[in-house]
């Protein structure tokens, strides 16, 4: 299978805190895929996309991204757990593009800045050589992470697919949604931040699937070039 991911640069904002931010990774919140569904109150980060998506370490992550620790409120169905009862369907085919988990949007109304996240299916492990602005970590099938935008892939056995003895090949991504500029701030700090909430929410989904031992994933992220 050949890796196909967007080299779309993103503007990358507000990160004069980005490798203390990182270091000591602290609160977020959520926006919707064009939802109209809203509320009048921001959510930090532990409370996005449904709850349990994101970790404590990836709500300071988006901090690191965004520059906030404030964000918007979603539509009930922008969850981990649609998303998952959506791949559930879409097995065994594999997708044709991605599908959105959740759109993470700042609660300062800025509509121009948005942190996607996608669900994809392929139908075999990656391979090929990645863009040369990724870096590759030991985390699943494998995990590419750049300054805008990081991928995890990870295998999965489980009892809620139609085959539960062969192993579907999920992918989730996370990438800055915005006016296309070349990312601004520490290039390393941002990497381990996309890498971090690309890891939360592969886990979270990997969980909400039943995926034998996770999907291979580890309980925490790592950060380790492969």
């Amino acid at each position: 299978m050949r890796i196909v991911i967007s080299r779309r640069p993103v503007r990358v904002g507000l990160l004069t805190t980005a490798v203390a931010g990182l270091l000591c990774l602290g609160a977020t919140g959520c926006g919707g895929d064009g939802d109209d569904e809203t509320a009048d109150k921001a959510l930090v980060g532990t409370q996005l996309c449904g709850g349990d998506a994101v970790s404590a370490q990836a709500s300071k992550a988006l901090k690191v991204i965004t520059g906030s620790s404030r964000f918007g409120t979603t539509a009930e169905r922008s969850t981990v757990a649609r998303a998952a009862t959506d791949l559930v369907e879409a097995y065994p085919v594999a997708t044709d593009g991605r599908d959105d988990v959740c759109r993470i949007y700042t609660d300062d109304g800025t509509s121009d800045f948005a942190v996607r996240v996608t669900w994809g299916l392929a139908d075999a492990p990656p391979t090929g050589t990645p863009a040369s602005d990724f870096t590759v970590l030991k985390m699943g099938e494998r995990t590419l992470a750049a300054a805008n935008r990081a991928s995890v892939w990870f295998a999965c056995r489980s009892d809620r697919f139609s085959n539960s003895t062969s192993t579907a090949h999920v992918t989730i991504g996370v990438e800055h949604w915005g006016m296309p500029t070349e990312p601004e701030g520490n290039v390393e700090a941002l990497k381990d931040a996309y890498a971090t909430v690309a890891h939360s929410f592969s886990l979270a989904m990997a969980k909400e699937l039943g995926c034998a031992k996770n999907g291979g994933l580890p309980a925490k992220p790592v950060l380790d070039p492969a």
